[in-house]
This record gives C-alpha cells, sequence and structure tokens, in this order.
C-alpha cells in the first residue's frame, strides 16, 4: 500500500528458515518501489486463531486514512480465518507496531457451507453503497469460489448469499484480486470506483497449475456478480499475468502518480534442497503499472518508470541485419545486470506460418515458458524489453501485452562471464532496427532501517 508517502510491502516470511513454515507477515518500506528498507515482522502468530501461521491477506485503507490488515490465521485444528490488524501508532511514519484487537477478531469465521481447510487470501477492500466488500478465496470440491463479504465497519462481516464469481473445474483458487480498470488511458482507478468507463479484472492464483489467471469483465454491483466479457476464457485455458515463475501477485492503487500497480512473486525452478543451501527462497519480480489495453481485451504490463533510475553504462546497435541462423554480441554492459530493450523489423510475412487454434492447447499443458502475443504486424515489427538480474530474467513482449518470468541458475555465465547475444533462429532475414542496453546497479535490497524517523523523507540513495 501507498501511505503517507511511503510504500509498504508486506510479504509471507519464513524468519527461520529458506523453505515454507513458520510463516508471518514480514513489512518493508520504500520511497520509490526499488530501494526498500526492512522493519521488524508486522504480523506474527500470537493468538489461538493464527496460531498455525499468520497466511496471506490484503492491506485497506479506510476513509478515515487509517489503515487495516485484514489476513488469513489458521488455528491448531487448521482451520482457517480471516483477522485484523491495525497499527499501533499512527503517527509512527513506519507503521512499525501492529495489534489484533480483541474486539472482532477473529473477522470473519467459516460457516457450516465454507469449507473452513480452504478459506484464505482476503482481498482488498471496496466500498459501495454504504457497506465495504472483500473477496475470500476458496473451493467445493473442484469448483473455484471467491466468496463476498460485506461490513459497514470493516469488523463484522457478512457473507453474501452467493459469491462474486465461481467456475467449475477450476480447483482452488487462492489470492483473489479484483479491482477496476479505466477503458481510455494507462490512469490507474483506486479500487472503489464503479461506474462508466471502467471495467473490471478478476485474477486468482490457480493452486493446481502454480500461476496466475484473469479475465476482463463488468461488475453489476446491484447484484454483486461479476460478469466476464464474452470471450474472455475462465480458468486454465485464459489469459496470465505472466507466462512463467509468478504467482500469488497483488494490486495496489498508487494515489502519487495514479497507476496501479501489479507485483508478484517469482518462485524458485530449484528444490528445497537447493533453496536450503543458498539460505533463501523466492524473490519479488520488478513492480509493474498495469492498465488496460485498448482492445479491452487484455491488460498490459510494464516496469515502473522507477526502475531507470539505476541504469548506468549503456549501448546501442542500430540497423543490424541478422539473416537465418546469425547472432551479434552485445558488448560493454554488465550482461548480467542489465535492461535491454530491443525493436526487431522484417520485410515480409510471406512465408509466416497462419496460427493455429491447437497451439494454445499445447503451451497450455507443456512445462516450458511460452506465451502468444496479439500485435498487429502492418508496420512489421515487434519490440521486446528484458530485465536481467542474475537469476531473473523478466521479458515484455510488445509494449508489455505478454510477459514472461524465468528463474534461471546458470553454472558458467555467471557475473563477468555472462554475455549478451542477438539471434536469430527463424527462416528469414530480420533487422536490429534498435537495441539499447544498460547495465543496471544494485538497489538498497532490505537494509536496516536507521533509528531516525527522518531517512525516508528524503531521495532514496541507490547503493552501487
Amino acid at each position: 500500500m501507498y501511505y503517507k508517502g511511503l510504500y509498504h510491502f508486506f510479504y509471507q516470511y519464513n524468519p527461520k528458515g529458506a523453505v515454507w513454515g513458520n510463516i508471518v507477515w514480514a513489512h518493508s518500506v520504500s520511497k520509490d518501489l526499488i530501494n526498500w528498507k526492512a522493519l521488524e515482522p508486522a504480523v506474527s502468530p500470537s493468538k489461538w486463531f493464527d496460531e498455525k501461521g499468520c497466511w496471506s491477506g490484503s492491506a485497506t485503507i479506510l476513509q478515515n486514512s487509517r489503515p487495516v490488515i485484514l489476513y488469513t490465521g489458521v488455528d491448531s485444528k487448521e482451520r482457517e480465518y480471516q483477522d485484523y490488524a491495525v497499527p499501533k501508532n499512527l503517527s509512527d511514519p513506519y507503521l512499525r507496531k501492529w495489534e489484533k484487537p480483541d474486539d472482532g477478531n477473529p473477522a470473519i469465521i467459516p460457516d457450516k457451507d465454507v469449507n473452513a481447510s480452504a478459506f484464505r487470501d482476503p482481498t482488498t477492500g471496496w466500498f459501495v453503497d454504504g457497506k465495504w466488500r472483500i473477496l475470500v478465496g476458496s473451493r467445493n470440491y473442484e469448483t473455484g469460489i471467491a466468496y463476498l463479504y460485506k461490513s459497514k465497519d470493516f469488523k463484522k462481516w457478512t457473507k453474501a448469499k452467493e459469491p462474486l464469481h465461481s467456475v467449475k473445474n477450476a480447483g482452488m483458487w487462492e489470492c483473489p484480486d479484483f479491482f477496476p480498470v479505466s477503458t481510455s488511458g494507462q490512469n490507474g482507478l483506486d479500487t472503489s470506483v464503479i461506474g462508466k468507463n471502467v471495467k473490471h479484472v478478476f485474477k486468482v492464483s490457480l493452486d493446481s497449475k502454480r500461476y496466475d489467471y484473469y479475465t476482463v469483465g463488468t461488475y453489476n454491483k446491484e447484484k454483486d456478480k461479476y460478469i466476464p466479457d464474452k470471450g474472455s476464457v475462465d480458468g486454465w485455458r485464459g489469459l496470465r499475468f505472466d507466462y512463467g515463475n509468478f504467482y500469488a501477485s497483488k494490486t495496489f492503487f498508487d494515489p502519487s502518480k495514479n497507476r496501479r500497480i501489479l507485483w508478484g512473486w517469482a518462485n524458485e525452478s530449484d528444490t528445497p534442497s537447493d533453496d536450503k543451501e543458498k539460505g533463501w527462497a523466492g524473490i519479488q519480480a520488478i513492480p509493474r503499472k498495469l492498465w488496460l489495453d485498448p482492445s479491452g481485451k487484455q491488460v498490459v504490463q510494464w516496469p515502473v518508470e522507477e526502475l531507470t533510475k539505476l541504469r548506468r553504462k549503456n549501448v546501442e546497435v542500430r540497423n543490424q541485419n541478422l539473416k537465418k541462423g546469425e547472432h551479434i554480441e552485445v558488448k560493454g554492459i554488465t550482461a548480467a545486470q542489465a535492461d535491454v530493450d530491443v525493436t526487431f523489423s522484417f520485410s515480409s510475412l510471406d512465408k509466416a506460418e497462419p496460427f493455429n487454434p491447437k497451439w494454445a492447447n499445447v503451451l497450455a499443458q507443456d512445462p516450458s515458458f511460452a506465451g502468444f502475443v496479439d500485435v498487429d504486424l502492418a508496420h512489421k515489427k515487434l519490440s521486446l524489453r528484458s530485465l536481467i538480474d542474475h537469476s531473473v530474467v523478466e521479458s515484455f513482449g510488445a509494449g508489455g501485452k505478454t510477459v514472461i518470468t524465468s528463474r534461471v541458475y546458470p553454472k558458467i555465465a555467471i557475473n563477468e562471464k555472462a554475455h549478451l547475444f542477438v539471434f536469430n533462429n527463424g527462416t528469414e532475414k530480420v533487422v536490429v532496427e534498435k537495441l539499447t542496453a544498460w547495465s543496471m546497479s544494485r538497489p538498497e535490497m532490505n537494509s536496516p532501517i536507521e533509528a531516525t524517523e527522518g531517512d525516508l523523507t528524503k531521495e532514496s540513495k541507490i547503493n552501487v
């Protein structure tokens, strides 16, 4: 969340090891979404209703500018509850201390119709006609469910008669997200905005697939129902935010720049034993600005503009022909940490293969990372931006219409031994119309916060 000049990031963390278990809400703060300082955990197990962990949830800022956290707690019998926490001291700019009031906790108790062992991850609240609304992810056998709850005071919640949305054969819906997007322009909208020129995005993390899927549609506030647009496919055959290592993502509205930010977890490609040896596991991808594509059929994502603060030395390649099988090396930058933006052009589409819809079925079941991108090739150009950071590569195709995040652990191409190449494995000549690549410096990553309270009120410094 963005609160009084600072970004607050709460995340699932095991303070006792690199693998799953002992989960608390860790807490970091930033002025620019790139350089971060670490605080003590915001929420840790301390009550009967979160004895076995403080699991995923969301932050909401109420009308009185008071933030509140909703999270999933698990009791000794593996029952899942939705609990809330509030800051102890609102005058502390870092909101270091949080408490779980006895009044109203647990906030939501699963009733007899709810699977109490699959009832988790409350969303950010939105306010409609005098009541707050949130969603909680669940399942009934193999039907994915987003239960809807309403409250006047964010303490006492009532389950709606019908879920906001549900889909058969989808499995468990984790980390649901529901937010409005403007039908024109790239500005984000506060989560409570409803009206003309507004569509809604409904996203779930499918536990069975470990990917994030979304649809674009319409929210009927009178019936409290979400209806995906015609052609917007629910479930694992539908659209993903990212076609690689990317799970349990969340969006939030950033009022300081009128944008909606998407942030996701780049999970691992190696084994738990590897994680133990490394001493850590999982990393956050670069925050992304998100908006609705002009077609209205999908969202577009792009790295936040603050990332450019890390750019250092750059090189350019212009109008370089690449025949079939050829490659060139891009020298003069740190290939292991780089920001690479390239536009390819080509003279003809005469020998291009027509799209075969069966490819989509193969892709959906193939464990390798790949994705289709919907572009107008009339201009005979394709663009790609890739962020390379040692074990993480994030690639944004066609201005962010398709994104793929990969975890890679090279054994030879490490640090100065890493090299950057542009290659053509296609059947026709292409032209590297323009390639710009920057060396990227190291951001401040969770250094302990100083004792003084003014260290983040100034522009963040970058550790190079």
